[in-house]
């Protein structure tokens, strides 16, 4: 489910980038370490921000960005240009639907886009099929917590069916096969869970 016009300017806000930069990124950086030379797959990467972050934070060698709303992924694009196509690869994707090989990346990541897929559970199913063993799955995600909120209620539109907790959200990660453990923290009284798992 593509976000709404008020969910759409606040996330390509000057706010939203500066926590993105300052709190979100080192947070999953102190969870799960860099990707240091690594292939890496981002999921929802809306204007890039995060992909940015990847890249300088993360080091990884190259990022595959993907979004289901093609305007993102055009505002992606021209963030980032000085990224060339053998280190960045930017396209309209739907991560219940990777177009990708079995064990393609060393790492996902995921700023925030799962709680807008009606069916959650698929997106991790295909996060776990294209995770190379042993590699990670970087998350920070939006609960029901929030979404039941008034303010999230009125103004923001999300699938109201099957949504998640952090701690539910985290068991189905270790259902699927991508282990996680304690290593994840809830933020904002539960409005917000991050962490990094490991595929098995």
């Amino acid at each position: 489910m593509k976000m709404n016009s008020i969910e759409k300017f606040l996330m390509n806000s000057p706010i939203r980038a500066a926590f993105q930069v300052w709190y979100e990124a080192p947070l999953l950086e102190r969870l799960g370490g860099r990707t240091e030379g690594m292939k890496v797959l981002e999921v929802g990467c809306g204007r890039g921000v995060g992909t940015e972050q990847i890249f300088r934070r993360f080091g990884a060698q190259s990022v595959r960005a993907i979004d289901i709303d093609l305007d993102m992924v055009a505002r992606a694009r021209r963030r980032l240009s000085r990224f060339g196509p053998e280190r960045l690869t930017q396209e309209v994707g739907d991560v219940t639907a990777i177009e990708a090989e079995d064990a393609a990346f060393d790492a996902v990541f995921d700023f925030a886009i799962i709680h807008h897929v009606p069916v959650w559970q698929d997106a991790l199913t295909e996060i776990h099929r294209v995770l190379k063993p042993g590699g990670r799955f970087f998350f920070q995600e939006v609960t029901r917590h929030f979404l039941e909120k008034r303010f999230a209620r009125i103004f923001l539109e999300h699938p109201e069916e099957n949504r998640f907790s952090g701690r539910e959200f985290v068991d189905e990660l270790e259902r699927q096969g991508i282990h996680v453990g304690s290593n994840w923290v809830e933020r904002s009284s539960g409005d917000y869970v991050f962490g990094v798992g490991r595929r098995l």
